[in-house]
Parts: structure tokens; sequence; C-alpha cells
């Protein structure tokens, strides 16, 4: 009885056998790792560049680093197994996905830059196409990367034969150590000296050259002749695209902020800390400063944002007041309004903000030259870790006007801990103001505020501030990500110990320009208006906003 036999399996094709390397094979391999540790460096500067300017643009650096991570990460997988297909063409294929990441990668930032300047932000209706936009080339650079890795160990293996083990422990040794040195590169290297801009043409240009120097230097010989003119005069074209972007950068970049921030721009500075914009304070134009593509300081409203956030905070006590965040001056010139007023103390991260506050005519001029005065004292720190090594001095008033706490890198100075190490500054009498974000838009982050305050053993008074002019580009609380501004700002003004401090304006102070008793008052009831009850503090470890 003759058994069935299973149908033969096709045949695998044949292993192409040893290249034919124009140098000694140990040289040859030595050059496949530097490449895989340029291509290393080069994937994770990309990386880094998407989440940077999601960051920046759309805000909540956690949720956008986590998305642009998880899909790049996902990506890789696929494209690896996708690039199984082109082992037995590996060097061919390692050429063209060069050439097509560093055409991806090095325009990423420029064409990301250009929809968020030219489509009215990333909010509104435009709001799905430049997040898909993110997301996409996170997949493309994703899938071009992931497909690296397979290509590379093939030609390895081409140039010596070896175990797996170790062929795979050489390559990602070099691998890893040049995904460190490109994740090294980009903050201190890349960002301050080149701008997001130029560092990533600069790295688009490394990777095609680095790929091509590679495939066309030591495997042409496994290349047809029309293969190697092929890569060649392509790869030539992508540098000259990135080359011609570069030279235009600076042209491209003015003509993109004046489509974000109009056409009064006259500073933008990249600081270390933040993108600093000032726009108008001349020739009778209102002043906008913008942070990190956020407004910071905007319109006719100006001077009503800070008199609510200073004067019922000063209304008492006022001789030593601590101003946490504030670089602009603003808040400090309305307490320098107030008579009796001995020093204050301006802790700010951020050295270039104080340094334009200080020179610009501008901001200078809307400060009232604040810092010249010998009562001012500026610090340069953080604000949760100067009040870590402060001492109990007993400030009479402390003023956080800080970003916004829905931003993430604000949520720790909107934190228990926070609000506890700013209660042991304060004197026994002491008042803390805080700027909780807009009432009417985001209730819940506002009244998360407040609760974080009570567990933090503060009292506090909620009052809220609507602006007057009609454009209303609101102070700290306005952002790149917004679909519009919001109609008004919130504020909590709190004392140690369980019982809210009163609510009112000194009347023997000099006279508010924008501010009444009978609008604090009516402001103060909407506000309560709007309470959400049984919220959580929010903590270090476990942020609520």
């Amino acid at each position: 009885m003759i058994e069935p036999q299973a149908p033969a399996r096709p045949a695998a094709p044949p292993w192409p056998g040893p290249a034919r390397l124009p140098v000694r094979p140990g040289t040859g391999r030595f050059l496949v790792l530097a490449c895989v540790f340029v291509c290393a460096a080069c994937g994770l500067v990309y990386e880094l560049e998407l989440v940077a300017f999601a960051s920046y643009l759309i805000g909540d650096s956690v949720t956008q680093a986590s998305v642009v991570l998880s899909v790049m990460v996902f990506a890789m997988g696929i494209g690896s197994l996708a690039a199984k297909r082109l082992r037995w063409h590996a060097a061919a294929g390692f050429g063209a996905i060069e050439i097509v990441l560093a055409l991806v990668g090095g325009c990423s930032a420029m064409a990301l830059y250009a929809v968020f300047a030219w489509t009215g932000g990333w909010g509104g209706v435009w709001a799905e196409g430049p997040r898909c936009l993110l997301v996409a080339f996170s997949l493309a650079i994703g899938l071009l990367v992931g497909a690296e890795v397979p290509l590379l160990m093939e030609l390895i293996q081409r140039i010596r034969r070896q175990d797996a083990g170790g062929a795979v422990a050489d390559l990602f040794a070099a691998d890893y150590v040049g995904a460190l040195v490109g994740g090294l590169a980009f903050p201190f290297l890349l960002l301050p000296f080149l701008g997001q801009l130029t560092g990533a043409l600069l790295t688009g240009s490394v990777n095609v050259v680095a790929g091509g120097a590679l495939v066309l230097g030591l495997f042409r010989r496994d290349l047809t002749r029309r293969a190697r003119w092929t890569l060649l005069l392509v790869g030539l074209t992508v540098l000259g695209v990135l080359a011609a972007a570069a030279a235009l950068a600076d042209e491209f970049e003015r003509a993109a902020r004046h489509a974000v921030y109009g056409k009064d721009v006259r500073v933008a500075v990249q600081t270390g800390v933040q993108e600093v914009v000032l726009a108008g304070g001349t020739r009778g134009r209102p002043l906008d400063l913008f942070l990190d593509g956020r407004l910071r300081v905007g319109g006719r409203d100006e001077r009503r944002y800070h008199e609510a956030l200073v004067r019922p905070a000063t209304t008492g006590p006022h001789a030593r007041v601590l101003i946490l965040g504030g670089g602009d001056g603003l808040a400090a010139r309305e307490v320098l309004r107030r008579p009796g007023v001995r020093r204050v103390d301006v802790v700010e991260l951020d050295a270039g903000l104080v340094r334009l506050a200080r020179t610009d005519p501008g901001l200078s001029a809307l400060n009232g030259h604040v810092y010249d005065d010998p009562r001012v004292h500026v610090t340069t720190a953080d604000a949760l870790t100067w009040l870590r090594a402060a001492p109990p001095v007993g400030y009479d008033v402390v003023i956080a006007d800080l970003p916004d706490p829905g931003i993430t890198a604000s949520t720790k100075l909107y934190s228990q801990e926070f609000y506890g190490l700013a209660r042991r500054v304060l004197a026994a009498d002491g008042r803390l103001v805080v700027h909780a974000g807009p009432v009417a838009a985001r209730p819940r982050v506002f009244w998360t505020v407040a609760a974080t305050l009570r567990a933090s053993g503060f009292g506090s008074s909620p009052y809220r501030v609507l602006g007057r002019d009609p454009g209303f580009p609101a102070g700290p609380d306005r952002s790149a990500g917004a679909p519009r501004a919001p109609h008004d700002w919130g504020f909590l003004l709190a004392a140690p110990g369980g019982t809210a401090p009163p609510l009112r304006l000194d009347p023997r102070g000099p006279r508010p320009h924008t501010l009444t008793p009978r609008e604090l008052a009516a402001d103060a009831s909407a506000a309560r208006r709007t309470r959400i009850g049984g919220l959580p503090a929010s903590t270090l470890v476990h942020p609520r906003y």
C-alpha cells in the first residue's frame, strides 16, 4: 500500500552568497555597523521632533508623546515584517528606504508647521486634519525605520555568515548607541542651535548620505547598472530638495510666523525654555506675548486680567509679595501700584523672558519698567523647586501667575504638594491667589483647583472676570489648539485655614482701571453658580487636569 505524500513546500530562494566587497570583510562589517549607528540616531531625531512639535503646537505633551511613540513602535513592527520580501534585494531595498525616510523625516517638521500656520491652527474645523497628519508621519517614519533592521541584518550576514545571536547582538548594540547619540543631540545641539526645521532637514541629509554611501560604495557590485544610477539620481534629488528647503527655512519660518501671529511680529526667540514671540506694542498697537504658541498677554484686556489677579489679593497686608511666574513683569506692575509694598520677589523659570521684559521697548513700557525698581528681586528657578528650598519667610501675598492648569507641563504647579509648599512661605494672615483657567469653558478644571487648595489646608473664594475686548484673546488660557478664545478668566483667592477670605477691593488704594466692587461681587456669584462638588484633589503622582 502506497501512503499518500504531503505536498512539497516551495523551496526557499537560495542564499545570494557572500557579497563582493571592495574592502576586507572586517572593514565592511565595521562600515555596516557604522551605518546602523547613524540611521538609529536619525530615526530617534525624527521621533523626538514629532513629539516636540506635537507638544508645542497641540499641547498636552503626555498625550501627544504617547500617540507618536505608540504609533511609531507599532509601525516599526509592521515595517520589519514587510521588509522580509526585500531580503533577496537587501542592498537596493535598503538604499530606497533610506532615500524615502530622509525625504519624509526631513520634511515632516516643515509640513506640520505649514499645516498649523495656514489652516487656522489645530482647533475648530481643521482639528482632525492636522492630527491625522501627525499620525500619518508617525506611521510612515515607523514603517521605514522598522524596515531598516532586517535589511541591515541581511547585509551583515552577507559580509560574513555568523550565528544569529551574535549578529543580532552586534546590530542592536550599534542601533541602541546610535539612538542614545540621536536622543542627546536633539535637545542639546539640533534644537538650540538649528531649530526644529533646519535640524530635521539636516538629519534627513545625513540619513540619505549615510545610506547612499553604504549601498553605492560598499555593495555597488550587488546592484545592476540601472539600479546604481537610479539610486544615485534619486538620492541626489532628495538631497537637493532638503538643501533647498534648509536654505529657505528662515524665510518660510517668518512667513509661517506671520500667518500664526499676525503681521506685527517684532521678536521671535527660542530662550531654551520656550519660544517667545512679541507682536505689536509699538505705534499704539496692543502688545501680544506668545509663549510656545499660547497667548500669554494679549489684547486690550491685559490690564483687566492682571488687576483681577492682583487687586483682591493685596487688599490687606501686602508689604512682602511673592510672584510665582509672571516673568513679563505685568503682575509686579500691579503690585507696585499699591502703597506700602516693601519687597517683591519674582520666581520665573525663563531668564530669557525676564531679559525681554527688561529690554524690549514695548514690553518694558507695558510693565512700567518694574525691573528697574530696587524693591523687585528676580530668581530664575522652577517654582516648585524654589518653594521646596525656601525658608518660611512669611509673605503677605503669594501670586501664582502661572500657565493654564490644562497644559501638561503646568499640572505640578496646581498640585496639592505645590500648594502645601506655598502655604509654608505665607504669613498666618497671608493670602494666595491662583489663576485657575476659564470657568465657563472648563469648570471641572477650575473646581479641581479649588478642591486641591482645600485639601492643602486653604479656604478659597472663587471669582471670574469677563473680557471686554470684542476680540478677547484671553491671557494664559488662549492656546494654539483652542478653536476660539475663552470668554472669562477664573481665579481663586485663598487663605490658610478652612475659612474663605473676604473678596473685596481696598477703597484706600489706587483706583482700578477696569474693576469695580459691584462687578467683582457679581463675578464671584457667577463663578459660584458653576460649582462642581465631590472632585478629588490633584497630586504629583495623580494629576487630575
